[in-house]
């Protein structure tokens, strides 16, 4: 079979498994498939497929058709320009993540930052490449977490600048730190019942929701800013996009300034940013 059918075949499958964006989604897994670039199917048409790579093609297809992600099948995201590992034992990072990643960027370099409830270590393993001077830890409380965060810090040249912990939070966690950052699990209990089966059936319960009015999290980050926030850092947090006023009203309270509430590319409230007074 030549490419351009079998990539014709893959889309139609998907689009008939009601997947959204199904020729984007089939091009990336044929490409896998390939061992060629996404941008290079366009130009090789006529390429032959073998059987043994049109089975592995719909191998891939039938995951993706059961609401499996792309990320999950080819087992690594794309993200700020890096490709990091992802498996079952991690949450699947969204692309409005990056905004967590720009907000943090946009102000002065950390000497010492810490990744709270780190997952694949996306958000410290980013901001450590793009800080070649900064050090950094990053928790977890889940070890196998731990163990891909490990690896991605590798794979990016960070991991002599990057200290690993078992924690719940700020529990077991020493010394201050310049820059606090987190995505924690804030689905509500009443929303994760509505979830995207992408989300709900690929995505660690843990990583997803804390039960309840899922602003659990953030009453215990802005907690532990008293402690381990350094005086002038910045602590930045991903939120639900409901959950803005709530997140800037727990910062206010427990004594951070300069609070902000940022959008996702969206329009919708994503990042929630405050500083410690000097």
């Amino acid at each position: 079979m030549i490419l351009r059918v079998a990539l014709m075949e893959g889309t139609r499958a998907l689009r008939d498994a009601g997947i959204a964006g199904p020729e984007r989604d089939a091009r990336l897994l044929l490409a896998e498939v390939l061992g060629m670039s996404v941008g290079r199917l366009t130009l090789e048409p006529d390429w032959d497929v073998t059987e043994e790579q049109i089975k592995r093609f719909h191998g891939y297809l039938a995951r993706r058709s059961a609401n499996e992600p792309v990320s999950r099948i080819l087992g690594r995201r794309n993200f700020w320009g890096r490709d990091f590992e992802v498996t079952p034992d991690v949450l699947d990072p969204r692309p409005e993540t990056e905004c967590l990643i720009e907000a943090a960027l946009k102000g002065p370099s950390p000497k010492r930052l810490i990744d709270l409830g780190c997952g694949s270590g996306i958000i410290g393993v980013t901001l450590l490449a793009e800080w070649p001077q900064a050090k950094g830890v990053c928790s977890d409380v889940s070890q196998p977490c731990l163990a891909v965060t490990t690896r991605n810090a590798t794979t990016h040249g960070v991991r002599d600048r990057l200290e690993v912990q078992t924690s719940s939070w700020f529990e077991g966690i020493a010394g201050t730190f310049d820059l606090i950052v987190s995505n924690p699990p804030y689905i509500t209990e009443e929303e994760m019942a509505h979830l995207s089966p992408d989300v709900a059936l690929h995505d660690p319960h843990l990583a997803l929701t804390p039960g309840g009015d899922g602003l659990s999290p953030y009453r215990i980050l802005a907690t532990g800013t008293a402690m381990h926030l350094a005086p002038g850092g910045r602590i930045l947090v991903e939120i639900g996009w409901k959950q803005g006023a709530d997140v800037a009203e727990i910062f206010s309270q427990s004594g951070l300034i300069d609070v902000e509430i940022l959008p996702d590319l969206d329009g919708r409230d994503r990042i929630v940013l405050g500083r410690k007074p000097h």
